[in-house]
């Protein structure tokens, strides 16, 4: 394709809410950490390098069994959710402003070996980590 010469209707969705396919084999639960794989499905929050944070599970999907995008969930993101903090590697309020780490699909943790960034620390409370994804 060539660059514009004229006026181009470029459709556009908000990046709020959006579906993305399934892992083979995967169970995802309603509120949790969500990642992209490897290979570009979705998948619960681990404690494994190379994941991408796609953000919050809006609904449960059991794809067990199942193919490689078998089902789609909805996942929010562009929003700040409420994640437990890890008890071994606890997120500190000096993180505040840092990326955190997947632990699991609902913690957050401080140390990066070994894991993928959740999203952005923006507060910490006796609940947990705020965690910005997206």
């Amino acid at each position: 394709m060539a660059a514009l010469t004229a006026d181009r209707n470029t459709l556009y969705k908000d990046g709020e809410e959006l579906p993305f396919p399934v892992a083979a084999n995967a169970v995802i639960y309603a509120g949790a950490l969500v990642v992209a794989n490897a290979a570009g499905y979705a998948a619960p929050g681990s404690a494994a390098a190379g994941l991408i944070a796609l953000g919050r599970a809006e609904e449960y999907i059991g794809n067990n069994p199942g193919a490689d995008g078998a089902k789609v969930i909805r996942v929010r993101r562009k929003k700040a959710f409420l994640y437990a903090n890890s008890v071994t590697d606890a997120v500190v309020q000096a993180d505040t402003g840092k990326p955190c780490y997947i632990q699991d699909d609902q913690t957050v943790c401080h140390t990066a070996t070994g894991k993928s960034v959740a999203g952005t620390v923006v507060g910490l409370e006796a609940a947990g980590v705020w965690v910005h994804i997206g």
